[in-house]
């Protein structure tokens, strides 16, 4: 065996959270804690946004009360800012985590910000967060292409991604968010990141639009990376990015991963299961029942 590999499941909140059509809180909780028996170490289930703009998502803290906590997962839940945070916090989250953008243009269309205003929105948050122990992770989007700023200097990932992670961030995770990256925009991206952030802080999060996203991978575990965001099902993408729909299905990167000789500690049986009612849960899907 070549060691350790942890998937990061988010797929009840970055999957979930584009389906146009409402999905019950009671079928959500059933997704998480279908995931939870799988043997997942930490599973992203919320988003403590506006549910002016995400409005699938605004039954977080009903999700949260509702699922099983089984010892050694931890559920984690997206925040914009204080209010967001507060909420989260109430509903008894076992960690947050704050979005930012390496791209302007992403970062405006997204959250109606510059990058450096989301940063400085971060740092009472993260303040507040270490006054109670509260883990937080950073994601940074765009970090090889922008559908508003093309392709993204490594650099400027770099950047935002060191900021994150000296406010407080204990594990930095690099969105390919259109699907566009190759492994070698990967590689010259993770290498400036690197000299920034210990790659033992890293994630990869990898569309898989243009079906590179295992070669991605691939390329990321050759520098060190040991963590990686996936969604059940490959439900989930953007609604900011054009054409970005694709996360790397779970199943998938658990199967490749076990290829190699990683480990993952995910039962295979139980992922298709899960798997199999995520999918149930697409719109398509529900569609086709009625």
């Amino acid at each position: 065996m070549q060691g350790h590999v942890e998937i990061f499941e988010v797929g009840p909140r970055d999957g979930l959270q584009n389906e146009p059509e409402p999905i019950s809180s009671r079928d959500k909780i059933a997704l998480v804690d279908s995931l939870s028996k799988a043997g997942f170490a930490r599973i992203e289930v919320a988003s403590f946004v506006s549910p002016k703009w995400v409005p699938q998502m605004a039954d977080g803290a009903e999700v949260l009360a509702g699922i099983a906590r089984p010892d050694g997962v931890r559920f984690a839940a997206l925040v914009p800012n204080m209010q967001g945070y507060t909420g989260a916090c109430a509903a008894q989250v076992d960690e947050i985590a704050v979005f930012a953008s390496a791209s302007e243009g992403f970062s405006r269309a997204n959250v109606n910000t510059s990058i450096e205003e989301t940063l400085v929105r971060f740092r009472p948050i993260l303040e507040q967060a270490r006054g109670i122990d509260l883990p937080v992770r950073g994601y940074v989007s765009c970090v090889t292409d922008c559908p508003f700023d093309g392709a993204m200097p490594p650099e400027q990932v770099a950047r935002v991604a060191d900021q994150l992670f000296a406010m407080g961030c204990y594990e930095i995770s690099l969105g390919d968010t259109l699907g566009k990256a190759t492994p070698d925009s990967v590689s010259r991206m993770l290498l400036a990141v690197q000299d920034h952030v210990p790659v033992t802080r890293l994630a990869g999060h990898f569309h898989d639009t243009a079906g590179r996203a295992l070669n991605n991978i691939d390329a990321a575990l050759s520098l060190g990376v040991r963590v990686f965001d996936a969604s059940i099902g490959g439900l989930g993408g953007c609604p900011y990015a054009p054409g970005a729909t694709g996360n790397i299905a779970t199943e998938r990167v658990d199967a490749h991963l076990k290829r190699l000789g990683f480990e993952t500690g995910l039962d295979a049986d139980l992922l298709t299961q899960a798997a199999a009612l995520a999918k149930s849960l697409r719109s398509g899907a529900r569609d086709d029942h009625v």
